[in-house]
């Protein structure tokens, strides 16, 4: 059933299209396993809490029919300010307009938080904007600029709150600006869309603005809260939204409530929080907390922004789950939220769970893996950025910041094809860890350290558990040994820090090599033993168990294993580095660019990279995590092979080191303008991007009467076009992902299989080429390399960029010879192919030598550089004299 809402109407319906529901509560009350709530645009003021949840093959849909058109936010527009005192206002509210939940008596408070001052849940918001809450009326009215603000301009616009009898008095500054002139809101509800219950299983919530929450502070040790969430449940997807804004939180795939323990910590002080995870850890097994119950979410394709404690955050909940392709900056950048829980993504336990091509940056800390990462993948992820700006102060160690933190985790954790560029990479107080053809440009910081509670007198080690493999049961615990690190194929460059970093980390006495340094490479790791040292010392033991240090070797330091990693501008090895290619004779260059939301990393790196030094990397090599005994694997148990590139892109033998097989002249568009920096697919008349979608009209929502269907016609039938049927037939399409477009290919023309081939554009992605026939709108894949060609008929194509042939000589031989090659494979030629193969390849070597050398015979085409084979897709990034810009295809061959 289709269940339709829309806040255009005058009142609220029965749910059908003609007279839909005017709040999506209305729909979320009668939802059923199997149906879809459509929402009209519009800015929807209420709390979604579903009372019912899905199944796995029927699972209830709320989905909107303009991407981020419906708007769920939790504030209220506010209007009825009076001028105070110079440019403070005033608003007097009654406090049952707050229900049984005022954010502005609600302190931020729980486990891990250090608050430094009062700071409510609420929030004042102008034109979108928070402000910041201030603890005195005296700072309203002479408001300071907050020197620990990565927004140092904006944090004057300040807020204070007061109780009067039975109002929630708010004073404001606005400089110079009229309240009721302008946008302001305030934060009057909890959640935005979660439900009250667990076990609300199986929803999937598509393509909505969520905003402006009263969240609570969301440790591991308490109700995890968030602006939306599964609430201890199965099956969620989130996916293509937009959310921000949160006081806390914004996506809480996290703990459910332990009244028993929920804060215990800060409550009663009796047991720290350590052991108080570790008692929540144990009730949740004792519990049912298991794959068949709980997990397997899937966050994809979302924007997520100004949030204050996290983007995403879990604890137990986000089992089993895939966080992928996600857009996450400008997190806990007000500072006016501190603690050991923040960051873009913060998540304890995230068993199984794969973080991929997610774009994190301008975070206080990117992704923060605490406890338990365990068969955890951090795969293509783009991280920049994540270190306080200049003049920003930092006020604790924990925020200075870094790409990765992987803290008290037993492993396998493997991290590989990413792009970490803040001034310090990763923080890995941790063991059972490989990191796999990544590009550092920060450092390691507290390895060895950081895994005790800070002890003095006595002793503080974190005993964290493991589990057995692939599953939520507990194997043991054990404290961190330190070690058993891989470290394979990548490539470190080191970068000047700034001095401002360099004084705070004297400052506070940090400055060491296994605590706070900035040396880019493995160097935190000397004196780790290598394998072979390591198992040296495991010899019979003496029989005498009152032998001091007897047992020593069981606590020492595990091994390392190192191979094929690449240094540079400085960058240093650890002292048992294993086939290390050092490089200090040039400098190699760092710097990303955004325009237009579309950001490039450029660097002259791929000019002094070596080649054939490496090996392929595989569970086989990576071999299995000490403590958990399981192997570096995929999660069904199968093999994991790193066989492809950042991009996808099939990685030779040999493969290069770090994240790109080859390198794209100077430049690679490493994250998109689209929503969660991924492209989109589109159809003619529905969006492919996701199932409820499918059964969507284009139509945008008007202005109507209940009497008027705003979602057009849609239903023609059970086989009609804009039927569900007829939309389930669109997952035959062959969805195509390119990086190169090569349009105003039209004069380009052959003899194909008895017609002839008029080529209209050319998709290219490593040694791939498609092109598209103008006249039957055919898309024929051809295989440079290998030489092989298919037809594809029903097809869609993404693509990350264009060039004009018609612009370009150039490139116009390239495309000429994709052309040539599917016409000799073919064995379409009226003439002798190898006659031609060598004619074409006499021209286009004219333009591309002396640095590329083109090889085209009747079997493959294969390009040449300095020895070396590269795919043509390098050769038009290394020859290309066009402009290139954003562009996606949107094809189908009916």
């Amino acid at each position: 059933m289709q269940i339709y809402v829309s806040q255009s109407v005058v009142r609220s319906g029965d749910g059908t299209r003609n007279h839909p529901f005017r709040f999506i509560q209305e729909a979320a009350d009668i939802a059923q396993p199997g149906d879809i709530v459509i929402v009209a645009p519009g800015i929807y003021r209420e709390y979604v809490h579903p009372a019912h949840g899905g199944t796995k093959d029927n699972p209830i849909v709320y989905c909107t029919t303009e991407p981020q058109g419906a708007v769920i936010t939790g504030a209220e527009e506010i209007k009825e300010w009076e001028l105070f005192n110079g440019d403070v206002w005033k608003v007097s509210i009654p406090n049952n307009m707050f229900g049984n939940y005022n954010p502005y008596t609600t302190i931020l408070e729980g486990d891990w938080c250090i608050p430094g001052k009062i700071n409510h849940t609420g929030e004042v918001f102008l034109n979108g904007k928070s402000m910041y809450e201030s603890e005195t009326l005296t700072g309203v009215e002479k408001p300071e600029v907050r020197k620990d603000s990565w927004d140092p301009e904006f944090s004057v616009y300040a807020w204070y709150t007061a109780q009067d009898m039975d109002n929630t008095v708010i004073f404001a500054n606005f400089h110079g600006k009229n309240p009721n002139e302008e946008n302001v809101e305030i934060t009057v509800r909890r959640n935005c869309f979660m439900p009250l219950e667990n076990g609300i299983n199986y929803i999937t919530v598509s393509g909505f603005a969520l905003r402006q929450a009263a969240t609570q502070w969301a440790p591991p040790t308490a109700y995890q809260d968030g602006l939306i969430g599964p609430h201890w449940s199965k099956g969620w997807i989130i996916e293509d939204c937009e959310i921000s804004e949160s006081k806390c939180s914004g996506i809480s795939l996290g703990k459910y409530l332990q009244p028993n323990n929920n804060n215990k910590w800060t409550k009663t002080y009796i047991k720290d929080g350590t052991q108080t995870e570790r008692d929540a850890v144990c009730q949740a097994v004792n519990e049912g907390w298991d794959k068949e119950t709980i997990g397997s979410h899937i966050i994809r394709r979302c924007e997520i922004h100004d949030c204050g404690q996290t983007g995403i955050v879990g604890h137990l909940g986000g089992i089993f789950s895939i966080i992928e392709d996600n857009h996450i900056y400008r997190i806990n950048n007000k500072h006016d939220v501190d603690g050991a829980e923040i960051g873009g993504i913060k998540m304890h336990a995230a068993i199984d769970t794969i973080f991929r091509r997610n774009h994190i940056h301008h975070c206080t800390r990117g992704l923060w893996l605490d406890w338990q990462a365990q068969g955890t993948r951090v795969t293509q992820n783009f991280f920049h950025d994540n270190t306080p700006p200049e003049g920003c102060e930092i006020t604790n160690g924990l925020a200075l910041g870094e790409d990765v933190f992987i803290e008290v985790s037993h492993g396998p954790t493997l991290v590989d094809h990413n792009i970490m560029l803040s001034d310090i990479s990763c923080r890995l107080s941790t063991q059972g860890i490989a990191l796999v053809h990544n590009l550092f440009y920060g450092s390691f910081s507290f390895v060895g350290e950081g895994t005790d509670n800070g002890g003095k007198r006595f002793q503080s080690c974190r005993y964290t558990p493991y589990h057995v493999p692939h599953s939520t049961k507990i194997a043991g615990f054990m404290t961190i040994l330190h070690g058993d690190a891989r470290f394979y194929n990548n490539i470190f460059v080191q970068k000047e820090i700034r001095q401002d970093l360099r004084d705070y980390v004297h400052s506070v006495g940090f400055e060491s090599l296994n605590l706070y340094n900035f040396i880019c490479g493995t160097k935190p790791y000397d004196g780790y033993p290598t394998r072979e040292k390591y198992l040296a010392t495991l010899k019979p033991m003496s029989g005498d168990f009152a032998t001091p240090g007897e047992n020593d070797r069981y606590y020492d330091h595990l091994p390392i294993y190192t191979g094929g990693n690449a240094f540079f501008n400085g960058a240093q090895p650890c002292d048992s580095e294993k086939g290390a290619y050092i490089e200090n004779n040039h400098t190699v260059r760092i710097m990303v660019s955004e325009e237009d939301g579309q950001f490039r990393l450029h660097t002259n790196l791929y000019e002094y990279l070596p080649r054939s030094m490496t090996s392929m990397i595989s569970t086989k090599v990576l071999g299995e995590a000490f403590e958990p005994e399981q192997l570096f694997e995929n999660n069904d148990g199968t093999e994991i092979i790193l066989d492809t590139d950042y991009f996808g892109r099939k990685r030779s033998i040999h493969p290069l080191c770090g994240p790109f097989e080859e390198g794209a002249g100077d430049r690679f568009t490493v994250a998109y303008p689209t929503m969660g920096g991924r492209a989109i697919y589109h159809h003619d008349k529905h969006r492919l991007e996701g199932r409820a979608r499918k059964r969507i009209s284009q139509r945008e929502f008007s202005e109507v009467e209940p009497e008027t269907s705003p979602w057009g016609d849609f239903e023609t039938g059970p086989e009609g076009e804009g039927s569900w049927e007829a939309a389930e037939k669109e997952d035959e399409i062959v969805r195509v992902q390119a990086d190169i477009t090569m349009t105003g290919c039209e004069n380009i023309t052959f003899p194909y299989n008895g017609t002839l081939f008029q080529v209209q554009d050319i998709f290219v992605r490593g040694n791939t080429a498609w092109l598209r026939d103008m006249k039957t709108q055919k898309l024929v894949e051809v295989d440079c390399e290998y030489g092989i060609y298919s037809e594809r008929k029903r097809w869609s194509v993404n693509s990350l960029q264009s060039i004009d042939v018609s612009r370009d000589p150039n490139m116009s031989g390239l495309a000429q010879t994709v052309g040539t090659l599917l016409c000799v494979l073919s064995k379409s030629m009226a003439h002798d192919p190898t006659d031609a193969c060598k004619a074409i390849s006499t021209r286009v070597n004219k333009a591309l030598e002396p640095r590329i050398t083109m090889r085209l015979t009747p079997k493959y085409l294969k390009f040449i550089q300095e020895k070396k084979f590269i795919s043509l897709e390098d050769v038009i990034y290394r020859v290309k004299t066009a402009p290139i810009e954003p562009v996606t295809e949107i094809v189908e061959n009916l």
